[in-house]
């Protein structure tokens, strides 16, 4: 497994299926990579659309559901389950452009670096 995404999620499902189907996209096969949702308490229909994608593509989401302990509380509970060479985190609320983390691992990890900081990546 050659990264793992840890996504935070707390009432915001007006935008995570945005952020969910952008996880889709990104240019690499079913086995390297994972996408842990961390459900922390949200009292709207996060859970229910986490399921949702959870059948759908359950060889990429795994879900966690957990009483609320905060954004740095489901980023911990995330990153303990992460089996990922790397780990990243996107908020649940934002989304990533399409083939960025392919390219991210294509062009910045070829000399395995122990830590990747970057803030805008173009893709062309």
């Amino acid at each position: 497994m050659k990264l793992s995404v840890i996504v935070p999620v707390y009432n915001v499902e007006k935008f995570l299926p945005r952020c969910l189907e952008s996880l889709l996209r990104q240019g690499m096969e079913t086995g390297e990579y994972e996408v842990i949702c961390v459900n922390d308490g949200s009292p709207d229909n996060c859970g229910s659309i986490l399921a949702d994608y959870k059948v759908k593509h359950p060889d990429i989401f795994k879900v966690i559901t957990q009483e609320n302990q905060g954004l740095g509380g489901a980023r911990n509970t995330g990153t303990a389950q992460a089996r990922g060479e790397y780990v990243t985190y996107l908020d649940s609320d934002d989304y990533i452009i399409d083939n960025a983390y392919c390219y991210l691992l294509e062009h910045f990890c070829q000399d395995n670096p122990d830590v990747l900081c970057y803030d805008k990546v173009q893709i062309y």
